[in-house]
C-alpha cells in the first residue's frame, strides 16, 4: 500500500487528482492548513479518518508526516448512477474489511459477469495495492463504486429498478431455489458480522447457503463465488 506523508505533499497530490483511498489526520491536529486539507477532501470526495498519532507513524514509516498521511488508491472509483444505468449485476459489500477478501470478490464478480462492485467508504477495505494484487487484473475490467452509505446506495438501486438479494445465514430462501429478477443487486455482509440490520431490511429477498456439518457459514469471498456463479448459471440458461 503506497502512502504519502506531510501536509504539503498531500495537498499537492489532492490538487493534482492523484487517486487516493483516504487521508489520515492525527487526532488533535488543528490549524488552517489542516482545515484546508479537510475542505479539499470534501470537495474531491476523499474520505478523512482521524487516527491516533501512532497509527500515522506506522503508515508513514520513517517519513515526517506533520499529522497527515495519504493512502494511495490502486484505481479510481466509478459512479453508481453511471454503472446502474447499464442494468447489469451489482455486487454490494456491506463493510468487507479484509483486502484479500475484497480482491477475491472483485475477481469472482468479474468472472461471473457482474457489472460493478459497490463498497462503502468507511469501516471497509478500499482499493489498495493488496486488493489489486489479489484481484489479479480484474480491476482493469470491472468498475468499483465507493459510496458514503450502503443503505442510500441500495435505495438508489431500487429507484433504478433493481431487485435486492441479501446473502444471510438466516435467510428464508435457499440461494439456488429462487429466480433472480433483473436488474439484480446481490448484497454480501462483512466478515463475522453479516448484514447490518438496516441493510437487511432493504433487501427484497434474504437468501442463504445451506450448510452441512458444524460450520455455520462460509468465508465471504467463498460465499460470493457460490452465489454469483449460481446467478450466472441462471442468467445463461435464460438466454441460451
Amino acid at each position: 500500500m503506497s502512502s504519502l506523508a506531510g501536509i504539503h505533499p498531500v495537498r499537492e497530490a489532492i490538487r493534482a487528482g492523484r487517486p487516493l483511498d483516504r487521508i489520515l489526520i492525527a487526532k488533535g491536529a488543528a490549524g488552517p492548513r489542516i482545515q484546508e486539507l479537510i475542505e479539499l477532501c470534501r470537495e474531491r470526495g476523499i474520505p478523512v479518518r482521524f487516527e491516533p498519532r501512532e497509527q500515522l507513524d506506522r503508515a508513514a514509516g520513517a517519513a515526517s508526516h506533520q499529522g497527515v498521511v495519504a493512502i494511495g488508491s490502486a484505481e479510481k472509483y466509478a459512479d453508481l448512477e453511471e454503472t446502474a444505468a447499464g442494468g447489469g449485476l451489482h455486487v454490494v459489500l456491506d463493510g468487507v474489511e479484509d483486502p484479500h477478501n475484497l480482491g477475491a470478490i472483485i475477481r469472482t464478480a468479474h468472472a461471473a459477469g457482474a457489472a460493478a462492485v459497490v463498497i462503502p467508504e468507511r469501516r471497509a477495505a478500499g482499493l489498495t495495492e493488496v486488493v489489486a494484487r489479489t484481484a489479479a487484473g480484474a480491476l482493469a475490467y470491472i468498475p468499483v463504486v465507493r459510496v458514503v452509505n450502503v443503505n442510500r446506495a441500495l435505495d438508489d438501486l431500487k429507484a433504478a429498478g433493481y431487485w435486492i438479494y441479501g446473502l444471510d445465514e438466516r435467510g428464508g430462501d435457499e440461494y439456488d431455489k429462487i429466480e433472480y429478477t433483473k436488474p439484480t443487486a446481490i448484497v454480501l455482509g462483512a466478515e463475522g458480522r453479516g448484514l447490518h440490520e438496516h441493510v437487511a431490511k432493504r433487501c427484497d429477498f434474504l437468501v442463504s447457503i445451506p450448510m452441512a456439518g458444524g460450520v455455520a457459514s462460509l468465508n465471504v469471498s467463498v460465499a460470493a463465488g457460490v452465489v454469483l456463479f449460481e446467478w450466472k448459471r441462471k442468467a445463461v440458461n435464460e438466454h441460451p
